[in-house]
């Protein structure tokens, strides 16, 4: 297996010739070829462009990269090899309904990471595939208020401390001035974004990875309340490991015990990788025949 160092020597060789892409997408192919299924990369490159204002989180358009990836994809079966911080709860349904609409079997390979709104559509395969290395997160959803992304759970703690403290005699002042600046409905709509990730999980995990089993739906249940226990995991990038994942009862597939299938997945990843740090590309969707899209920081540019 080629390491990330190795993939940019091989880029560099052929990079005049045939292009910064042709590594990659001969990865890909090559993956195809070894598992006879239909592969699909999508990936982001939050983790090596250190750009607040570049989309890198799942968003709505981004079931329009999902479409060029799967133009002319024919079977029932896929591999989805992802790589994403996660993003909206409600991008991610749309992109789920719309897989699970066109393929019966649907394989999640993680070669790194899949946090948040992307654990959402992990959960929402057959099954996942992760290495020793690779990485789910917790899905409580983050809300952006004053500027920055704060748990939704926390502002529904926040309160609630702010009641107890009044409760037991504090001055009202001392909380007035913080809890005035939550626009209307703001608590409300917290609650309602918590539920709609645990709702959205839990039906995915009942009706597709533990379809026809009779434990579905407590089996779903319990899997989606620990994934979105903000209290439990503490902070919202907290990585939870293949170890952790299956002994909560996901089904996980170790990427280690089919040693050509990790070469092969690992390789896709590390030339993804190279193509993000020599590229002005940050996120893209790529299908083993070649075809796909591509977001550019720089719309001159290619990946």
């Amino acid at each position: 297996m080629p390491t990330l160092n190795e993939i940019h020597r091989e880029i560099s060789k052929k990079e005049a010739e045939k292009g910064t892409a042709f590594v990659r997408k001969r990865y890909i192919q090559k993956l195809f070829k070894y598992t006879s299924r239909p592969v699909i990369l999508y990936a982001s490159a939050f983790d090596v462009k250190g750009r607040d204002n570049l989309p890198f989180m799942i968003m709505r358009n981004d079931i329009q990269g999902f479409m060029s990836a799967l133009s002319g994809i024919e079977g029932n079966e896929v591999d989805l090899i992802l790589h994403s911080p996660g993003g909206q709860a409600e991008a991610t349904e749309q992109i789920v309904n719309y897989l699970r609409q066109k393929f019966a079997h649907i394989r999640v390979i993680i070669p790194q990471n899949a946090m948040s709104a992307a654990t959402m559509l992990a959960c929402a395969a057959d099954v996942i595939v992760m290495g020793k290395h690779s990485a789910l997160g917790p899905i409580d959803p983050q809300i952006n208020f004053g500027g920055i992304s704060v748990p939704a759970q926390s502002i529904l703690d926040e309160f609630a401390l702010a009641q107890q403290s009044i409760a037991q005699g504090a001055p009202p002042i001392v909380w007035a001035g913080r809890v005035s600046q939550y626009p209307a409905g703001f608590l409300v709509q917290c609650s309602k974004v918590i539920e709609l990730s645990k709702v959205l999980v839990r039906e995915w995990l009942e009706g597709n990875m533990f379809r026809n089993e009779p434990t579905a739906k407590a089996k779903a249940a319990e899997i989606a309340e620990w994934l979105g226990d903000n209290s439990h995991f503490l902070t919202h990038g907290r990585s939870i490991g293949i170890q952790e994942a299956k002994a909560r009862g996901l089904k996980i597939e170790a990427l280690e015990d089919d040693q050509e299938l990790q070469e092969g997945v690992l390789s896709v990843f590390h030339a993804t990788i190279a193509t993000f740090q020599r590229t002005e590309c940050f996120k893209l969707f790529e299908n083993h025949r070649g075809k796909g899209s591509y977001l550019l920081a720089q719309a001159n540019t290619k990946p």
